[in-house]
């Protein structure tokens, strides 16, 4: 006589209600710090230190609001990926109908992927020409090739080696950024009074636009809720059903994954029961996981703010990553200097993996299809080499990348924030009513900004 979905249930749920150890909190953080080194790319550098350069301490309030409005969307995109077991792009491929608009909208955000890792391999090849001058070219083919290492270690090993990869070279980005600050100290009354908010001129508000658009960039929501679903995916041996459409409090086994079950059968088993952590647990890691990763993220970026500030005020051509390094090395040695350029080549790197694993999740989440890890970072990675290739100015590269990036944001931001405050996607988890007034908020003031940013590209000024 075949079992019933309620048996099956039953015994398979029994085992997860009693795990042998519940991990600790200790254990349970990582996403967000692999998903924060997006926050420390080549293009935080390059903006990092020419507002630093250009306008001393001016736009340090800038840097600390961006990772208060950056730590409330990470939280958010982890706890979607949580409470769901989806990513955000998951969840808008099950809920968008429309064949076309979900095509459409898996475009901009392709491009949104592709732009993230124009900057960011152009940024671990400058840093290669820097230390080693290796040209430009080889020095971005090199990038690549890492970063095709580091996701098959994601890919192969699973989530947990990859994060120790990454968290390993963001502790390198944040030794090489920081250790400046502590050889020519920052002035302290400069710090302060820069906590006020102001501008001086449209070159500072294009500048704050930067910042931000480089702080709180698209691929890393996308890649926050797929780590965070990927880092707390159910060991017990039952398959999800992810076929099924809308809204979802836990996964589904299907008759087809369970011989045992009778045809037509359906079980859903929570996701809590399947992982044998209490989700309310995950979500309060989670938030510990988040406010390390921007704490750590808010504190490089300001370090190399303030490095600029301290000591390139006013030092012709720092404008570049090229003359940033040269000022520093003639400014506060060598070793200051090469440091820097470590920093600068561990940021590509690590953030060039990450924007990868996005543009990968991006793709199976909207299309539902998967395309081989080699074919999808060769063609990724083609338009970095090309405008390596021709000669194209690096720094004016990371610029415009940024330009695309804006366009990105409200694409992100808007469904995160509204897919977390329904009910019927995160049930009992979903934002309450002052998290969603901060996400708006937040949202609108990004959206704003960004705009503000492509008119003055636009129009020159």
């Amino acid at each position: 006589m075949p079992k019933t979905a309620a048996d099956v249930s039953a015994s398979a749920a029994t085992p997860a209600r009693r795990p042998q150890t519940v991990p600790r909190v200790a254990w349970l953080i990582g996403p967000a710090l692999v998903a924060g080194v997006a926050y420390l790319d080549p293009g935080n550098v390059a903006s990092n230190m020419t507002a630093g350069a250009r306008y001393g301490y001016l736009l340090v309030w800038v840097v600390v609001l961006g990772n208060v409005m950056a730590w409330l969307i990470q939280y958010l995109s982890a706890k979607l990926g949580i409470v769901t077991g989806r990513s955000l792009p998951e969840t808008l491929g099950l809920r968008m109908r429309n064949r076309w608009g979900r095509r459409a909208y898996w475009l901009q955000a392709e491009l949104v992927a592709m732009a993230t890792d124009i900057a960011e391999v152009i940024g671990g090849a400058v840093a290669l020409n820097l230390l080693f001058g290796v040209p430009l070219l080889w020095g971005g083919v090199i990038t690549g090739t890492v970063s095709i290492a580091l996701l098959l270690i994601q890919s192969r090993r699973g989530a947990r080696p990859f994060e120790f990869v990454v968290i390993g070279l963001l502790a390198i980005i944040a030794i090489g950024f920081s250790f400046g600050v502590f050889v020519a100290p920052p002035d302290p009354a400069g710090v302060v009074a820069g906590l006020v908010p102001r501008f001086e001129g449209t070159d500072s508000v294009l500048l704050a636009a930067s910042i931000l658009g480089a702080t709180i960039m698209p691929h890393a929501i996308y890649a926050h809720s797929a780590l965070a679903r990927d880092r707390f995916a159910p060991t017990q041996a039952l398959a999800r059903d992810r076929s099924a459409p809308g809204p979802s409090t836990g996964p589904s086994t299907s008759p087809a994954a369970n011989p045992d079950v009778s045809p037509g059968a359906r079980i859903d088993i929570p996701l809590e029961e399947l992982r044998g952590i209490p989700t309310r647990r995950l979500l309060r890691a989670t938030k510990w996981d988040v406010t390390i990763a921007m704490l750590i993220a808010g504190t490089v970026n300001l370090c190399i703010l303030l490095l600029a500030a301290a000591n390139l005020a006013g030092v012709p051509g720092t404008d570049s990553l090229e003359g940033a390094h040269a000022a520093l090395a003639a400014g506060l040695g060598p070793l200051v200097a090469t440091l820097f350029a470590v920093g600068l080549l561990a940021s590509g790197l690590a953030s060039t993996s990450v924007g990868a694993y996005a543009g990968a999740e991006i793709m199976h989440g909207l299309l539902h299809i998967r395309v081989p890890l080699l074919a999808r970072r060769l063609v990724t990675l083609i338009p970095a080499l090309v405008i390596l290739a021709i000669g194209f100015d690096p720094t004016v590269a990371l610029v415009l990348s940024q330009v695309v990036l804006s366009f990105g944001i409200p694409f992100a931001l808007i469904p995160l924030v509204a897919l977390t405050a329904k009910a019927d996607v995160l049930g009992g988890y979903r934002n309450r009513v002052w998290t969603t007034i901060a996400g708006v908020a937040a949202s609108v003031f990004l959206i704003a900004l960004n705009a503000i940013l492509l008119w003055l590209v636009l129009t020159g000024a």
